[in-house]
């Protein structure tokens, strides 16, 4: 079996369950489960990451993406890949998805590229990031991943132009991605303590303290504690009060308003480890906006370009000959379609740039990424007077004047002949 297969069977990519049983080995419960360790473990049952994970993951896995070269789009077998079917097994959707899904639970993502006899990308599938490490080659100081796994008897090196790898945030001395559930480590273990004391105070049951007179009978106090009982055990009935029995209930120490604070100040943490708007965690407090549209704003600029940015420049490198990116190819992520929420706004914009002459028609084009206009006054900068390519002569704009002209010669200076 070569190394390509046995890579797309330990990511997942073999529907059999033969291969999981043979003569001296049966796996086959094991079949479809996660052994991911302890972050796996709290994207499934904590309810605010897992939400935050999936509004990121989804957000970025819908953003169209295109291979572009001079802002003309490209349609070849290595945008096919990032567009359509990054491998046999999965959309571009899924593709996207769960490499940003691995960003943010461990901290990095990665995906090996399958090349062709002529070294071209021919598809790309994602890794678990635990069989991953990554480590520099002390001859050349070059950066390769090692990829382990004893189940399907991988012990492997792969060149780091051969694996796209996103990550968080690293330190100074390694290339590893920081995860965001490490760091939040502190405080999902303080919320899980204060959450298990809450339930506790809230499943138990009632306590209370029986006083007796010194008057009472040990055979009256025995019928006392016997009909206690029988209340107790079935929390509900009618409790008479004998004369010389004093009984008090013991006050539980649970404070909803306490767990509510709780809640907040994780939800901020987590907004913070995360770099997403406190209002994308349905947060009952944090900061407000006027319009959805700078909320938006905001999650673009601050949250979503620079992780857009990091894919961009990944694919780029490792997907793209010197050649391609010598003439002009590159990846984009469109994310115009996520300010798209007060269009008249953009439209309002589009037009004071416009006859103010700061954007070209193939300027706005760009920014939509749309085609470039072949038309002969697309690069051209106008003016409003309405609307004039900026470097004509005044005397040609409609309803000058004759005396209006003289002044304005005199004024710019415009020389026609020269």
């Amino acid at each position: 079996m070569g190394l390509m297969s046995r890579f797309k069977q330990l990511f997942g990519f073999s529907s059999s369950k033969k291969s999981w049983s043979g003569k001296s080995f049966n796996f086959s419960d094991w079949f479809g489960k996660s052994f991911n360790g302890s972050k796996q473990h709290v994207l499934e049952n904590n309810e605010t990451i897992f939400s935050v994970i999936t509004r990121l993951s989804n957000t970025l896995a819908s953003l169209p993406v295109k291979e572009l070269k001079n802002r003309q789009d490209v349609n070849d077998d290595v945008s096919n890949l990032i567009k359509h079917r990054p491998n046999e097994n999965m959309t571009a959707y899924d593709f996207i998805n769960r490499l940003e899904t691995d960003r943010n639970t461990y901290g990095n993502g990665y995906a090996v590229i399958e090349r062709d006899i002529y070294n071209l990308p021919q598809s790309l599938i994602p890794i678990n990031p635990q069989d991953v490490e990554p480590v520099i080659n002390r001859d050349d100081n070059s950066l390769w991943y090692h990829v382990t796994s004893a189940l399907f008897n991988i012990d492997t090196y792969v060149f780091n132009q051969d694996i796209i790898h996103v990550k968080h945030i690293t330190g100074a001395s390694r290339y590893s991605g920081i995860s965001p559930l490490d760091v939040l480590k502190g405080a999902l273990d303080f919320d899980n303590a204060v959450k298990e004391f809450s339930l506790g105070e809230m499943s138990r049951k009632d306590s209370f303290i029986l006083k007796y007179d010194s008057n009472v009978s040990s055979e009256k106090q025995e019928k006392i504690i016997d009909m206690f009982k029988k209340y107790y055990e079935s929390n509900s009935g009618v409790l008479f009060r004998e004369p010389g029995v004093d009984i008090t209930s013991i006050d539980r120490n649970f404070v909803s308003a306490d767990l509510k604070n709780e809640d907040d100040i994780t939800d901020k943490r987590i907004a913070n480890a995360f770099n997403v708007p406190l209002q994308f965690l349905n947060a009952s407090t944090g900061g407000t906006f006027s319009s959805n549209e700078q909320l938006m704003t905001q999650f673009v600029q601050m949250t979503l370009t620079p992780i857009v940015r990091q894919y961009e420049q990944e694919f780029e490198k490792k997907l793209l000959i010197n050649k391609d990116l010598l003439n002009g190819s590159y990846f984009k992520f469109n994310m115009n379609s996520l300010l798209r929420g007060d269009m008249q706004s953009r439209a309002n914009f589009y037009q004071i740039m416009r006859r103010n002459g700061i954007y070209t028609t193939n300027d706005i084009l760009d920014l939509e990424d749309l085609p470039e206009s072949q038309d002969k006054f697309a690069d051209k900068l106008f003016v409003s007077g309405d609307l004039y390519p900026i470097d004509m002569d005044p005397t040609q704009r409609k309803g000058v004047t004759k005396n209006a002209t003289e002044d304005t010669k005199e004024v710019l200076g415009n020389e026609p002949d020269k």
